[in-house]
């Protein structure tokens, strides 16, 4: 067994404290939960949280969950009014069969006790909130937002991400069966590495409480770690939210997909460095868009829907207006609406911005787009199966393909609920065929067959990202001296802080970096893209890698040979960043090799729609090596020479050598 992307800094060579569990959860948002809920309760589940239990993008989540509750709404009108937004890059079955199950999602959650916001009495306007364990689907009030065809999004008040996580937490601390541990974080995944079809066994997690390093093992592991949205310096997503995931899955063996799609959500609070959203569904209930300096509605002129538009369209349109206007945000203006009604179906919206000095019964409020969700991941079925056996993912972290390249308002909260729950229904059957191969320690099956107990997912239609070898790592083991000697040609000119002992003044050289990558990523990685931003943006990533490596081999503090058998912050935090670093360059490498605009995704230097929609696949590391090694470049390790979407219309490629 090897810790895949393995934490060497962090001290893996020292004695760590081993914890054994039938299922690992990595992730407390809702598709953690869900998860954990729906399996047997003869399974001992572990469930890891890196920060509290509040710390997570589902119990932000405002507007709602959407499915087809109406009488007047069908799965069929659902599902057309998903493919559309989805600019024709979702995954037609799997978007089928989560959406198919909308209505059994939300009544599951209502038997958890989320208190939905009901259908107002005749006698009484106001809506019910409080706790209802009975509730029916046909009770609940339906709001509608951007995308949607009518009325068809299920909330609590708008704040339907917190109540829907305090029910379930309540759920969770009951269950015997259940062990949820705060800031326990995940570094990497581990996998029986004698098995060549490779075997997802447990973890390696950092348990900041008591700073010291854990092993996990498991039968099974289910990534459910939320999404990348902090690369970014305007995101809705807590401080967690940096896409480790994504990485862990990555030098695990899994394939990623559309890591280009970021979904920026047109209306964030423009004030100060606010992360907090102004739910689409103040849109959905007559919010009007405005030009501060003339009060002109704008949307009016870009689509026949208006403020309801996809939230790609609005938010471009949003992002022309703040580039004419020099001001930094647009109107979003409710004044219009019943002040009484503003203050019923919006309560926390309204006394949040009421503190700020914004009463929205009178005042417009000042949006800007902000980034909020990524539509690709970790490629998945719609049972949450990965390409590692053993693995299975669900929620933001995962890809598979109901989002395409743009999600539909609300649906997210959906897929945490159904992929959790399909989870729950196929792990036992997994462990099952487990138990059946042999005797000996469920550590230690050699014998696995990937096609008798294990169906990776399939895609179509998709073609490979082309990464240069400079910016991965030598080997699956990250930390390593081979990694350290590739392209390692470091400037001591280069800019970083070293104390007259040899020592860096780590803290401050990495939380310099973390700020200027997240500067990065907006303005060149943002809501438009062209080939010259992405093109700076992977060459400054590169000199921040060399940085590092510098940073390291003249530290003692972060230095491998280390005798301490404590792993320390800065070691974590060195590992953090670096990680980052690397998940930044797949995010614009599969960006600038995207020659069109789709959904989420707009070039400014290609702005047609390419006739053929394609889904940008990066293959696992171990695979792009060995590749690479080979000297086949078809979806390995080369030269960026061609592009994803290779249209006759589409002129030749850029090239970037090194980077």
């Amino acid at each position: 067994m090897s810790a895949v992307f393995t934490a060497e800094l962090l001290g893996a060579n020292s004695p760590a404290a081993m914890v054994q569990t039938d299922v690992l959860i990595i992730g407390a948002g809702l598709a953690g939960l869900s998860t954990a809920l729906a399996l047997p309760k003869s399974l001992n589940i572990t469930v890891l949280s890196k920060a509290s239990l509040e710390v997570c993008s589902s119990h932000y989540a405002q507007g709602g969950i959407a499915a087809s509750l109406d009488k007047e709404d069908s799965v069929a009108d659902h599902i057309a009014d998903t493919l559309i937004a989805g600019a024709g890059l979702c995954e037609a079955d799997n978007t089928s069969s989560i959406l198919s199950a909308g209505q059994q999602a939300v009544q599951w959650l209502c038997e958890q006790g989320v208190p939905f916001t009901q259908i107002p009495q005749a006698d009484n306007a106001k809506p019910v909130t409080e706790l209802q364990t009975e509730l029916q689907t046909a009770d609940l009030h339906l709001t509608k937002e951007g995308g949607h065809g009518c009325r068809r999004v299920a909330h609590a008040d708008d704040a339907t991400g917190r109540h829907i996580m305090e029910a379930l937490t309540i759920k969770v601390k009951a269950a015997s069966n259940i062990n949820v541990l705060p800031f326990h974080e995940a570094l990497s995944l581990l996998t029986n590495s004698a098995n060549p079809n490779k075997q997802c066994q447990g973890a390696l997690v950092f348990d900041h409480t008591h700073q010291r390093q854990l092993t996990f093992h498991s039968r099974a592991v289910v990534l459910a770690s939320g999404g990348l949205g902090q690369l970014f310096k305007r995101a809705s997503a807590p401080n967690v939210c940096v896409g480790d995931g994504v990485m862990m899955a990555w030098q695990a063996g899994c394939r990623l997909a559309n890591l280009e799609f970021i979904q920026f959500h047109p209306t964030g609070l423009a004030l100060d460095d606010s992360s907090f959203l102004i739910s689409e569904a103040l849109r959905g209930e007559g919010g009007r868009l405005t030009c501060p300096q003339t009060g002109k509605r704008f949307m009016l002129e870009i689509d026949e829907r208006a403020e309801l538009a996809p939230r790609d369209i609005v938010a471009r349109a949003i992002a022309e207006q703040i580039s004419n206007n020099g001001l930094g945000y647009v109107h979003l203006d409710v004044s219009h609406l019943p002040e009484q009604f503003l203050r019923e179906h919006f309560p926390q919206i309204y006394q949040t911005l009421l503190e700020l000095g914004i009463d929205i019964t009178k005042q417009p409020i000042p949006v800007a787009p902000t980034a909020h969700y990524s539509c690709g991941g970790v490629i998945t079925c719609a049972n949450g199966l990965t390409d590692v056996i053993g693995l299975y993912a669900a929620g933001e972290v995962a890809y598979t393909g109901l989002h395409g390249a743009n999600r539909l308002a609300s649906n997210s909260l959906l897929e945490c609920v159904v992929v959790g729950r399909n989870i729950a229904a196929d792990l036992p059957h997994y462990l099952k065929a487990l138990e059946n191969l042999d005797t000996v320690a469920i550590y230690d099956h050699s014998n696995l067959s990937g096609t008798t107990i294990w169906t990776p997912p399939t895609l179509k239609d998709a073609q490979a990202v082309i990464l240069p070898l400079s910016n991965l790592p030598a080997s699956p083991s990250y930390g390593s001296k081979a990694n350290d000697n590739v392209n390692d040609n470091v400037n001591d000119n280069d800019n970083v802080n070293v104390n007259g002992n040899g020592n860096a003044n780590i803290e401050a050289d990495i939380s310099e970096i973390t700020a200027q990558l997240k500067i990065l990523m907006t303005n060149n990685m943002g809501i438009t893209r062209r080939a010259g931003q992405l093109e700076q943006a992977l060459i400054q990533i590169e000199s921040w890698q060399h940085q590092l490596r510098y940073l390291k081999s003249h530290s003692t503090n972060l230095s491998s040979e280390s005798k301490s058998d404590t792993p320390t912050l800065a070691n974590l935090r060195y590992f953090q960043l670096a990680r980052q670093l690397q998940l930044a360059t797949l995010v614009i490498q599969s960006a600038y090799q995207r020659y069109e605009s789709r959904g989420g995704h707009y070039r400014q230097d290609y702005p047609h729609l390419a006739s053929t929609p394609r889904t940008s696949v990066i293959a696992p590391l171990s695979k792009l090596i060995d590749d690479d090694k080979a000297g086949d470049k078809e979806g390995g390790i080369g030269w960026l020479v061609q592009p994803i979407i290779d249209d006759t219309e589409v002129g030749s490629a850029h090239t970037v050598a090194n980077v």
